[in-house]
């Protein structure tokens, strides 16, 4: 694998970064002439390429998004055919073709009832729609004083203001607050750091728990990723989504599924509930929805969800202007054909065991305390002592993952997330394309870069 060049070199582009583009969730006063921003201007297949032509494994898949892999021209074919079609018209009281088509097909794949397909521009959005439909559901059918949802701790949502109201991180919340009220959270499912004894009903039990301290009166929607991302890939005990499907009916309360990025064969299967053989009452989907070729997300709700607001003069108020966009709905359209083409689900399951198999032979360096996830979206998460699970203080996280794992893995052509929103991870999610090759290259990077992790920095 290609390497990153040692120096930087300063060029046009990082100039004009520097100077007028904001980047996202970044440390903007930490680029400067010593310290360049990674500029990535070319990709294919598996990898991406800097302005200096050096060579990168994407193993985050971009943003756990272009699942489909780098460069694919017919995506760009079907775009160039529908601008000539239909450049643009919005859903706000129109349809045109491929909105109409793509929210068949999603309902198609959509496990259960999930027949109704509500368009968005990403995630976040997806998210918002979702919450404020379950609010507005309950409140058709007389109960509008459900407005309050119970999420995870740790858990990411997004980060308009009603999702950040569902995300249970703290450092992503003080920034902003006072928070949209009715956000309520409740523990995780990061078995690893469990007592021996706990019962595995544990994290549903206390969801219900916290739904009747609220008032069952007062709960609106549950909202749960089939993996939590944030933390590390959290896959849930035996039986808990089942379980949390039962509390949610008893109690009159919509059960959201944040598929965002657990759908589109992450897990594979269409869908993340699928893995775990749960029904929700709402999807959010968006990400590899196109495989980011282009920005689209929607939200997929049951007929019952949907049932109120489909009579009479009924109207859920509420959109976006390029919400199903044509350009985008034809590309997600190319998309599905290569998942079915190319079988890319099953390709996961087939080989999820050899990926998740190469990372358990990093168990022998004593920096790793526990690899998880499901699919090709797996998790390390390191420790200062394995036997304790001692995890590292705020200055030690800092100095690991922000003073060398991060920049060390990106030198030596290795994109992944080393990330400490809860213990420190370092995150995985390659292109669902991803065979052998790469995960071999995944594992020589890690093991080098761990190493010297715990030589450096903890020994």
């Amino acid at each position: 694998m290609a390497t990153a060049a040692s120096q930087s070199v300063d060029t046009g582009l990082q100039q004009l970064a520097r100077r007028h583009l904001w980047m996202h969730f970044s440390r903007m006063g930490g680029y400067d002439a010593d310290h360049e921003i990674p500029i990535i201007s070319r990709a294919e297949g598996c990898y991406v390429y800097d302005e200096h032509g050096n060579r990168y494994l994407d193993g985050l898949s971009g943003l756990f998004c272009v699942n489909a892999g780098h460069g694919r021209t017919e995506y760009g074919e079907a775009a160039a055919r529908q601008i000539e079609e239909l450049d643009f018209y919005t859903l706000w009281s129109y349809a045109h073709p491929r909105a109409i088509e793509l929210a068949a097909r999603i309902a198609s794949l959509a496990p259960g009832d999930l027949n109704r397909v509500f368009f968005t521009n990403g995630g976040g959005e997806a998210v918002e729609s979702a919450l404020k439909l379950a609010r507005n559901y309950h409140r058709m059918l007389g109960k509008g004083q459900k407005h309050k949802l119970i999420a995870r701790e740790v858990a990411y949502h997004g980060t308009t203001m009603g999702a950040l109201s569902a995300t249970g991180i703290t450092d992503l919340r003080t920034q902003f607050e006072p928070m949209t009220p009715g956000g309520c959270h409740v523990p995780n499912t990061n078995v690893y750091r469990w007592p021996e004894d706990r019962e595995e009903t544990w994290a549903a039990d206390a969801i219900e728990e916290r739904i009747v301290f609220e008032g069952p009166e007062s709960v609106a929607a549950v909202i749960l990723e089939p993996v939590q991302n944030a933390g590390g890939c959290f896959v849930p005990p035996d039986g808990y989504f089942q379980q949390v499907r039962e509390i949610c009916d008893r109690h009159d309360v919509l059960m959201i599924s944040d598929e965002v990025i657990c759908a589109w064969g992450r897990l594979g299967h269409y869908f993340g509930c699928e893995r775990f053989g749960y029904q929700p009452d709402i999807i959010t989907i968006a990400k590899a929805l196109t495989s980011a070729y282009a920005p689209m997300g929607a939200l997929i709700a049951s007929d019952t969800v949907a049932a109120p607001f489909m009579e009479g003069d009924a109207s859920f108020a509420h959109g976006f202007t390029f919400a199903g966009h044509p350009v985008a709905a034809a590309i997600a359209m190319a998309n599905l054909d290569v998942f079915e083409k190319e079988d890319l689900c099953g390709h996961v399951l087939a080989k999820e065991a050899e990926f998740r198999g190469m990372l358990e032979t990093l168990h022998d360096l004593p920096i790793v305390g526990d690899v998880r996830g499901a699919g090709f979206f797996q998790a390390i998460e390191m420790v200062k002592d394995k036997e304790t699970k001692e995890t590292f203080n705020e200055e030690e996280s800092e100095r690991l993952l922000r003073g060398f794992l991060s920049a060390e893995l990106y030198k030596r052509g290795l994109i992944c997330r080393a990330d400490d929103r809860g213990d420190p991870v370092i995150q995985l999610a390659p292109p669902l394309i991803s065979d052998t090759e790469q995960f071999e290259e995944i594992h020589d990077v890690l093991r080098a870069v761990l190493t010297e992790a715990w030589d450096q920095v903890v020994s």
